[in-house]
């Protein structure tokens, strides 16, 4: 039995699907059963329930071979340590009192650097990481640069402005992957027995890409011009903090960013291994111009 946590989220649906697809047997831990697709609800077990909960995910985790684990977005909570760290310890103990034989988590880039250090939810993300490996389970984090499938906020910019707007040096070359491959990555772990120990597979798409170059293949691909204009860090606060995100998750955001054009997605090698293979031209093909045409 593998545990799906966040079934709904955009890399927990994909896995499921691919899961699924394999015959797998799952149990989905779900805050709300009603969003899961009635074909998939008649092929998975269904606990509901936040997995952040202690007694949700210990029912969750009884007879379990391997669960999936990704914390969810929570931007009005008062820490990233409060995201990452305290929701997941629950689930540390649960891995252990049921004998959970793998565990899979999905966090950021940056491991063994000193960049890592400060960089807000990037260094919440890795904590996370430390306090499952530290559970004595077997653990590999699936470590991702920035999703390409980050730019479908931006898709009311880019339709009304022709535009998108991200902190990021605009020629700063760096890996970005699709959410696609990230699942894939995922499903793969979760169905092999064969690993012990604790250890990290990264993520890393198939090319480096500055925001400039996205610009261009994104025109290329919609046939207009489109634009990447780079906001200051205190500009990204505030408007984070407009929509609601509490003070202490908006500063963890502008960290990871301000990392990140520091070489935080940098640092790690490219291999054979961690290149994925959707482009990011495909993934604009067949992702982004449907969205910015609905």
């Amino acid at each position: 039995m593998i545990v799906i946590t966040a079934p709904t989220s955009t890399i927990g649906r994909q896995l499921v699907d691919d899961l699924l697809d394999r015959g797998a047997p799952l149990r989905l831990v779900t805050r709300d059963a009603s969003r899961l697709a009635p074909e998939m609800r008649d092929r998975v077990e269904v606990v509901e329930g936040s997995h952040g909960d202690a007694a949700v995910i210990d029912r969750a985790c009884t007879g379990a071979d391997a669960v999936f684990w990704l914390a969810p977005d929570d931007g009005g909570a008062p820490s990233a340590e409060t995201v990452y760290v305290d929701f997941t310890r629950p689930a540390c103990e649960a891995f252990v009192r049921h004998g959970v034989r793998r565990v899979v988590a999905i966090t950021a880039l940056g491991r063994g650097t000193t960049l890592a250090d400060g960089a807000g939810l990037v260094t919440s993300s890795l904590a996370m990481c430390d306090l499952i490996a530290a559970s004595g389970v077997a653990f590999r984090a699936v470590a991702c640069p920035s999703f390409m499938h980050n730019l479908l906020r931006h898709v009311g910019a880019i339709n009304e402005q022709g535009a998108f707007f991200m902190t990021i040096d605009p020629d700063l070359k760096a890996p970005v992957v699709a959410t696609r491959d990230i699942a894939a990555t995922a499903a793969c772990l979760l169905l092999d027995d064969t690993w012990a120990g604790s250890g990290q597979v990264a993520c890393l798409g198939p090319e480096d890409l500055s925001p400039t170059g996205m610009a261009r293949i994104i025109s290329e691909v919609l046939g207009r011009e489109i634009h990447y204009r780079q906001i200051p860090g205190p500009a990204l606060k505030a408007r984070m903090t407009g929509f609601g995100m509490s003070d202490s998750m908006a500063q963890g955001m502008v960290d990871m960013f301000e990392a990140k054009n520091r070489g935080l997605d940098n640092a790690e090698p490219r291999t054979a291994e961690s290149t994925t293979p959707t482009t990011f031209r495909q993934w604009c093909e067949e992702v982004l111009k449907p969205a910015t045409t609905n």
